[in-house]
């Protein structure tokens, strides 16, 4: 085993201990303070430069080399929680926040991320400096985009940003990427069906909202069918609808809620254009009218070429190249870094996290982070640094 992995293995009671009391104290977008703080206390006693309150809760940590000139890189992790009840049964470090729920493994990011700091801040032996940047909002609160706007990149000025996230889907060492599209845009939108509600024995008085909403649904899967191409990838789905309140009153609007899923800019713009037209033309043909709401979301996540590259040689490295999925299928998950990497090459890498007592998935309420593969985590965040920065 690498020798840097055995020494976090070393330390990991202590590593594990940090990521139980960040899993105790959940918080999600944009109010993570104690996440930032506990964050903010380590770092400055390592010795890094700190600065706060970027994109509220943000925090940055800057480590310089001793080993020459060099240019900056990120790494880049998430602090935020989810809004969902913990359901993880009688664990000691449950969520005390009521609501709020580490169900995504951000705790974790945070532990290895800075186990990674104070390893490399004992040493200093590279070129360059290091930019440790904890993101906060990662969970559809666009805190990537904002810290971007409140000038990341103009204060950090990182030539190449990197990111990870602990993977279920893998088993504990395994580890995948791929050049390209790694994760989808995500966007939302809202239709309000309008129509004229009455009694429900009399429905040809009235201009049916609810058989409206059922046609506009199924419609609606129609878009990627017989709109994109085969060989591209799109998801419209309708995930809340809303309508009435009692058996016999036929109401006069409907609600209709979901999300759209692409890779390209052109598929997109196609679903956007296309949910707006399907609505207006279905509720037309019921005598009904549409109001059509579309917010552009998570911008999607694709990976350098070079950077791929790059990274997958420093997984082969830690984990043998035996363990390490080059072609690893892209999903329709949303990951708010695709906004950092539109600014900065890089790459986003996934850490296996499966084993025998952690097999739930991303977003479950019994989910509980592998501690096991915070060395591994944070010893391939030591070694990019060193092969980044010899």
């Amino acid at each position: 085993m690498d020798d840097i992995v055995l020494e976090f293995k070393r330390d990991l009671p202590e590593y594990s201990s940090w990521r139980r009391e960040l899993h105790r104290n959940a918080q999600t977008a944009f109010e993570e303070t104690f996440a930032s703080g506990f964050v903010a206390e380590k770092l400055r006693s390592w010795g890094l430069e700190v600065h706060r309150g970027l994109a509220v809760t943000g925090v940055i940590g800057v480590l310089n080399g001793t080993c020459g000139e060099g240019p900056m890189i990120g790494l880049r992790t998430d602090m935020d929680a989810l809004n969902m009840e913990e359901q993880t049964g009688l664990l000691p470090y449950a969520s005390r926040n009521a609501g709020r729920m580490h169900g995504c493994g951000h705790e974790g990011h945070v532990v290895m991320l800075l186990a990674a700091a104070r390893y490399l801040a004992s040493a200093r032996d590279f070129k360059g400096s290091v930019c440790f940047i904890f993101q906060p909002a990662e969970e559809g609160g666009g805190g990537a985009k904002r810290m971007i706007a409140e000038g990341l990149f103009e204060k950090f000025p990182c030539r190449k940003i990197y990111g990870m996230h602990n993977w279920p889907e893998l088993p504990v060492g395994k580890a995948g990427l791929r050049a390209g599209p790694v994760m989808a845009n995500s966007d939302q939108f809202t239709l309000r069906i309008k129509g004229k509600g009455g009694h429900a024995a009399f429905p040809h008085l009235c201009a049916d909202v609810v058989l409206c909403a059922s046609h506009v649904v199924a419609a609606l899967q129609s878009l990627v069918a017989r709109n994109i191409d085969p060989l591209d990838a799109g998801v419209v789905s309708v995930a809340h609808v809303e309508a009435g309140k009692t058996f016999n009153v036929m109401p006069e609007s409907a609600l209709l809620r979901g999300t759209a899923r692409s890779f390209r800019p052109e598929v997109r713009e196609i679903l956007k254009e296309g949910i707006g037209r399907v609505a207006e033309n279905v509720c037309r043909a019921f005598g009904a009218g549409a109001e059509y709401e579309y917010e552009y979301g998570i911008d999607a996540t694709i990976n350098d070429p070079a950077e791929t590259a790059f990274c997958a040689g420093v997984l082969r490295d830690l984990l043998g190249k035996e363990n390490v999925d080059t072609e690893i299928s892209p999903v329709m998950g949303g990951e708010d870094f695709g906004s950092m990497l539109e600014k900065v090459p890089g790459c986003y890498v996934v850490l296996g996290s499966r084993d025998e007592l952690h097999g739930e998935s991303l977003h479950s309420p019994r989910f509980d982070f592998n501690d096991a593969i915070i060395p591994l985590g944070a010893a391939y965040w030591v070694k990019l640094v060193k092969a980044a920065l010899s």
